[in-house]
């Protein structure tokens, strides 16, 4: 049963994250040449400046709170989530993020779904902010369960439709498999889940498999120290808030949609200011689940849900909003399609993996066109 929640970190915990930020020791941080080789240590000094003088987690928690969280155990598992209501002319939406985001990236989506007539419900993830402790590595496939049950218990049979990126996309995508009675339709921003025997047949489709695997090669050294010893890089992460802003920092800086120096650093401060990236980071750091964020990682290789099992074919309705990411590239849609069901796409003109934080109104946009299609159909 979801009871109301309140987020309240203790004053021992903030004043433990204060001193640690203060103290860190920037002539210890060796600079091997700006963002070549992992996050710029000048933007990250920037950040922590404003950490260390200027940030303030009890106005940002005030804010937070202004939300209706609530917090219920699905499965054994403890679930945070936001929950607004409608006045039910449109069916539920789930809202689903990934990592290093949050459930706040979807903040400025929220109002106005609310009123188009949806309740909107956007959980922290299982090990993600306030959603913990989790008993243990629960991966995508574990973690569609754990959104199903979550709906169920929200709304019983009533069917609902699933936004999701990132690890959202992976879930959203599993919910559709294993449960596609309950949804009405699923609409996507990355697309990185297919059947085993999805093979590019076209030029097209053979382009973009060549130049994601190059892409991957160089960019996803994250995802497997994640995906295969995450406790060895969390005894690091959990002592040092610096080092979890950095490690996160350069994944925001690397994939979001943005201006890029000939020298290879992004311009981090063009779409993001300091205040939101350190409150998505401090989602990780002030409640203690930078570390059991990780474990989906290996969850996913545990449970062996990379893939689909051969000649799967995903018969939810499904729309994409083709973000221009410039890590996760979007397939073509043909290469999509010999997986779902694709009744819905948007080659989107800029925005990147954090594509309802980077461009909000375009995301709106999009989702708004793709639940106006799935209900005319259904009607």
């Amino acid at each position: 049963m979801a009871t109301p929640y309140k987020i309240e970190i203790s004053d021992d915990r903030l004043a433990t994250i204060a001193r640690k930020v203060a103290a860190y020791d920037w002539s210890e941080l060796p600079d091997a040449g700006g963002w070549r080789s992992g996050v710029g240590v000048a933007d990250l000094q920037r950040l922590v400046t404003y950490w260390r003088d200027v940030y303030d987690w009890r106005a940002v928690e005030r804010r937070l709170n202004r939300f209706p969280n609530f917090m219920t155990d699905i499965d054994g598992e403890h679930l945070h989530f936001v929950h607004l209501k409608g006045d039910g002319s449109k069916p539920p939406l789930l809202l689903l993020h990934g990592w290093p985001g949050s459930y706040l990236e979807f903040e400025p989506l929220l109002e106005p779904l609310v009123a188009d007539g949806h309740d909107v419900v956007v959980p922290s993830l299982p090990g993600f902010a306030f959603s913990k402790p989790i008993t243990g590595l629960v991966g995508p496939r574990r973690a569609a369960a754990l959104m199903n049950g979550l709906m169920g218990e929200l709304y019983g049979a009533e069917r609902f439709i699933v936004q999701g990126g990132d690890w959202g996309n992976a879930i959203a995508a599993w919910m559709a498999h294993d449960r596609p009675d309950a949804l009405l339709g699923i609409h996507l921003n990355m697309v990185n889940l297919h059947a085993e025997d999805a093979a590019p047949t076209s030029d097209a489709e053979k382009a973009f498999v060549a130049k994601r695997d190059e892409l991957l090669e160089l960019e996803s050294g994250y995802s497997h120290q994640q995906g295969t010893r995450p406790q060895t890089l969390g005894a690091a992460m959990a002592d040092s808030p610096v080092g979890a802003a950095g490690w996160m920092l350069e994944k925001i800086g690397k994939w979001a949609d943005l201006p890029v120096a000939p020298d290879g650093r992004p311009d981090i401060w063009s779409k993001f200011c300091e205040e939101e990236l350190l409150t998505n980071i401090m989602l990780y750091v002030a409640p203690s689940s930078v570390v059991t964020a990780t474990w989906i990682y290996q969850g996913r290789r545990l449970e062996k849900s990379n893939k689909f099992p051969a000649g799967t074919r995903i018969k939810v309705p499904t729309g994409v909003a083709a973000f221009p990411d410039p890590v996760f590239i979007p397939p073509p849609r043909s290469f999509a399609q010999k997986t779902y069901d694709i009744v819905h796409w948007s080659d989107m003109p800029s925005g990147g993996h954090f594509a309802a934080w980077e461009e909000p109104d375009l995301m709106l946009s999009d989702l708004r066109a793709f639940v106006a299609l799935v209900l005319g159909k259904s009607s």
